[in-house]
């Protein structure tokens, strides 16, 4: 076993690891009604629904954790993460 064989599987773990956020966040922004969205003075939830959709496809299609629009969708999903999702449960309860 070499070096790169040891760094492509990493690699390899992390992408899926990556790609496994984006579809829970994107699972989860389905789960919400668009009403609370709006009452949390957030993005609507068509538009959190198509960004965090398009970058688990776009990770899916094109993988790579190095990829310039990978890491912008994975920098959504982590915001979506931390900001979105915590102001949603603090309003109400998912529909």
């Amino acid at each position: 076993m070499t070096v790169l064989n040891l760094e492509y599987g990493f690699m390899t773990i992390v992408a899926l690891v990556l790609l496994v956020v984006k579809i829970f966040a994107f699972v989860n922004s389905l789960l919400w009604s668009s009403e609370s969205y709006t009452a949390a003075g957030k993005l609507t939830k068509p538009a959190w629904t198509i960004i965090l959709g398009l970058g688990a496809v776009v990770q899916f299609v094109f993988p790579g954790v190095i990829n310039l629009l990978n890491l912008a969708f994975t920098i959504a999903a982590f915001v979506y993460l931390a900001d979105v999702r915590p102001a949603l449960a603090s309003l109400t309860r998912r529909r």
